[in-house]
């Protein structure tokens, strides 16, 4: 089984103690480093073995051999298709399909993205669990981020904390607009009647969501969203309390004549790859039934890219 094994050179300004450059220069917390230490893993400087202790100088070469990691025993790998749009030794981004939950729950135990990820590493010998970076609802499709180590869920949940990680949403609304876009601030609570509907309220959580209008089609809109915070159903309550609730969202009053599911697809991302050190985006097409609704979406036409 595949392991993850991490290598870098030391630059001038990083040379010192390895503990150091391991935890200052690159992230790796403190237990990530007992985990090392004690479950199979290894720290080398120029191919010898080292401890954290070991002074390193500029031009040495570090390598960091992690652990195997426990797949959770409640979740069995299943034989899932996924649409992957792109992987590294890191990172794993998929375009998640309508109906598909990111993890089994108590309401759907069996088929989720979660399995068929597990499936796809048991397949290619990658000893690793389920990290997902973000999820989306059952019905939501698109663009899924899924960290194949600790180590890289580490750095991306730290850049999604610190909203460094940018997405763009594409939803089908009820209703016209009289602005072309706009910010929605309402806080947001669960409704303490439902088990999973959520609420506006003065006493939830904070909640700032940005729309932008990009076709009108008869009495439905194709909007562009993005999300300041990451509320649960934060897109589904913002839009039904501003009156235009998602087409097929009956939870929240969307009307489900036109699509058999909430309209909502989570289309762009944009974010640092921190162990290539460069800038990324991806784009995930709209899926067929939507494409149905408003026709092909020609993204750079409305300038959906320059969103961010």
């Amino acid at each position: 089984m595949t392991t993850f094994v991490i290598k870098w050179t030391v630059k001038e300004h990083e040379a010192g103690l390895l503990r150091e450059f391991l935890r200052v220069h690159k992230k790796i917390s403190k237990s990530a480093l007992a985990d090392i230490k004690f479950s199979g893993g290894e720290l080398l400087v120029n191919g010898k073995l080292s401890t954290v202790r070991k002074a390193v100088a500029t031009g040495d070469e570090i390598s960091v051999r992690f652990p195997p990691e426990e797949i959770s025993s409640s979740m069995a790998p299943l034989p899932i298709n996924l649409d992957i749009l792109f992987e590294d030794d890191h990172l794993l981004i998929v375009n998640k399909s309508p109906g598909l939950p990111t993890i089994p729950s108590r309401y759907q135990t069996y088929g989720s993205l979660a399995q068929a990820v597990l499936h796809y590493y048991e397949e290619k010998g990658i000893q690793s669990t389920f990290h997902a970076i973000n999820r989306l609802d059952k019905d939501t499709s698109g663009l899924v981020m899924i960290a194949k180590h600790r180590f890289a869920h580490s750095l991306f949940s730290m850049q999604q904390r610190n909203k460094e990680i940018k997405r763009t949403y594409l939803a089908g609304v009820r209703g016209t607009f009289n602005e072309k876009k706009g910010i929605i601030s309402a806080n947001i609570a669960r409704n303490p009647e439902s088990l999973i509907e959520r609420m506006v309220s003065e006493h939830g959580q904070v909640a700032v969501t940005h729309f932008r209008l990009l076709k009108e089609l008869g009495q439905n809109s194709l909007v562009a969203l993005q999300l300041e915070t990451g509320r649960t159903h934060q897109i589904r309550v913002h839009m039904s309390h501003i009156g235009h609730p998602l087409l097929g969202d009956d939870l929240y009053g969307g009307p489900v004549d036109v699509i058999g599911r909430q309209a909502l697809h989570s289309w762009r991302v944009s974010f640092y790859h921190p162990f290539e050190e460069k800038k990324m985006a991806l784009t995930a097409p709209l899926p067929n039934d939507l494409n149905r609704l408003f026709g092909h979406v020609e993204a750079e036409d409305w300038g959906i890219n320059e969103y961010n």
